[in-house]
């Protein structure tokens, strides 16, 4: 089952006692040939977990570089069908890394909640994350994904105080998906130090695994992360590599350039042992 795939890994993570990996993508950027090739990669060289970005046209919490990359993926007229089927193809061949499908309610929403449920659990994805859906407004949605075992993650900051966090954690599941920075995605560098105690307030709270993304590109970053979390996400770092293929138009280079990118984070987190 969907949901069954996130406890293993962050388990099997445990059992090896260090922290995951979770690397973003955007579907069809620079094309979905290309996005499926990056998808082994990255699973190839150590990502633990995929977030398949949805091309949205009003992306309120990314930055330039995801900003852009949605861009390219419209004007090659991904839409969330297409998303969809890219996952499906990975999973027809892995059963094991889970696929987040990251992006906006909007398109999900016009879709209807049970709809795009159940073709989720038809290709293999395992949850959601949609920034701009706040728990106050997703009881549709946590019925729909109900029926089909999809997780609904959930996004906390550092400005996330104790009682705000106990909302978020109700009805949450997989892991929670913590925003080590004010600001979007690629905006400045995290400090560990600065929301170490928030990280703690969350595990604590939600009784879920706590993973930091937005501020994290290098493995010297991933490693500082990894001592105080679940799991590092990384997102803008590999979306740069399709925006280098794309204007090079050699596309064969985003896999290369993924792939190498999670081979070194990878072994940057896999130095930090966790207790």
């Amino acid at each position: 089952m969907p949901t069954s795939r996130i406890t293993d890994t962050f388990a099997r993570a445990s059992g090896e006692s260090r922290a995951v990996l979770v690397s973003y993508l955007m579907a069809g950027d620079p094309d979905l040939e290309t996005s499926y090739a990056a998808m082994c990669a990255l699973r190839d060289n150590g990502a633990d977990i995929i977030e398949l970005g949805a091309p949205f046209t009003d992306p309120m919490a990314d930055g330039a570089s995801i900003q852009k990359a949605g861009l390219r993926a419209l004007a090659n007229k991904t839409k969330l069908a297409d998303t969809l089927a890219l996952a499906a193809r990975f999973r027809a061949e892995d059963q094991t890394t889970p696929v987040i499908i990251m992006g906006y309610a909007n398109p999900v929403f016009r879709m209807g909640y049970v709809e795009f449920a159940k073709a989720a659990h038809a290709a293999g994805v395992d949850g959601t994350i949609l920034v701009d859906l706040p728990p106050e407004e997703d009881g549709e949605l946590r019925e729909a994904y109900a029926q089909y075992d999809l997780s609904v993650i959930r996004l906390a900051t550092p400005t996330t105080h104790e009682n705000r966090m106990k909302k978020v954690a109700e009805g949450a599941s997989g892991f929670l998906y913590f925003v080590a920075v004010t600001g979007v995605t690629g905006a400045g560098s995290a400090d560990p130090q600065a929301i170490a105690g928030n990280i703690e307030m969350a595990k604590r709270v939600s009784g879920l695994p706590v993973c930091v993304g937005f501020g994290v590109k290098t493995g010297a970053q991933a490693a500082e992360m990894a001592k105080i979390a679940d799991g590092v996400v990384v997102g803008s770092a590999f979306v740069e590599h399709a925006e280098k293929a794309h204007e090079s138009g050699d596309f064969a280079s985003a896999p290369r350039g993924m792939g190498a990118l999670a081979k070194e984070l990878s072994s940057a987190i896999r130095t930090i042992t966790k207790p």
